[in-house]
């Protein structure tokens, strides 16, 4: 049996993923199809399709889930809801990148238990996910920190910097922009820290994570440093994500994560919780 795979978005996520998925492209994934995607420039990925083996049909957002029975959700998270509402209801899978604005829209995974959905989070820019899930399994964790650190360039423009109007352009040292709940964060950075949404849940939740966001000018690369204090263990770890050069604000490892994930869904080996 072939999966439809559908995309909702078509920028440095949402194309690679796509590419991935198309036999001409990278060989495609076994099992899986690409059948749709969603844009915001109808026309431009009309034209990208052009050049795919086998071109797909750019559908609306809220129409992914009549070709598709995994939905992928990689737009901006303001459109979390006109994605995974429909794709949910339906039974579909939504593969969803926005984990931040999924902590403020929880009635989704109600959604997805009535109706038979399911709702996957990749791993993305973040190590250690597998770590943190199996040591909340005993109840046993204590605390859990992130550190994150990006060039001004991926944090400029961020709700949070606006509202509190923190200026992160022209710094010559490292500037701590932000200290608070993995919520607060997910809320005012959406399109910089769904890695700590992420974190979160695979944890002790968003309002006891706690998380640290510097802007540092001597850095060329995003990195996320997490330190976990529990019962079964003590472990701190780093990353340091090379910057998508379509989109500053995301790493490049999160489409490959994407990828990583569907992969895993029809291969007779899997590897990781």
């Amino acid at each position: 049996m072939v999966l439809r795979v559908a995309i909702g978005g078509f920028g440095a996520i949402g194309k690679a993923v796509a590419e991935a998925l198309d036999p001409g492209k990278a060989g495609g994934i076994e099992g899986l199809s690409l059948a749709a995607v969603a844009a915001r420039d109808a026309a431009r990925a009309e034209a990208a399709m052009a050049a795919f083996a086998h071109p797909v049909p750019v559908l609306p957002l809220d129409r992914l889930w009549e070709a598709a029975d995994i939905v992928i959700e990689c737009a901006p998270a303001a459109h979390l809801r006109d994605i995974a509402e429909p794709a949910l209801a339906n039974g579909r899978t939504l593969v969803t990148l926005s984990c931040g604005a999924l902590l403020d829209n929880f009635d989704l995974v109600e959604l997805a238990r009535r109706h038979g959905g399911r709702i996957l989070v990749p791993t993305g820019a973040l190590l250690a996910l597998d770590a943190v899930q199996a040591a909340a399994l005993g109840g046993g964790i204590r605390s859990v920190r992130m550190i994150t650190r990006k060039p001004p360039g991926g944090l400029d423009g961020a709700p949070y910097l606006v509202e509190q109007q923190i200026r992160v352009t022209g710094l010559t040292a490292a500037k701590l922009v932000f200290t608070g709940s993995a919520r607060e964060a997910a809320r005012g950075f959406p399109a910089n820290v769904n890695v700590a949404a992420a974190l979160a849940l695979a944890g002790i939740g968003p309002d006891r994570t706690t998380i640290e966001i510097w802007a540092d000018p001597a850095l060329d690369r995003n990195t996320h440093r997490i330190e976990v204090e529990a019962d079964a263990a003590r472990f701190s770890m780093q990353i340091e994500n090379v910057p998508s050069l379509e989109n500053p604000r995301t790493g490049r490892l999160t489409a490959l994560s994407v990828i990583a994930l569907l992969r895993k869904l029809t291969s007779p080996l899997a590897i990781g919780t």
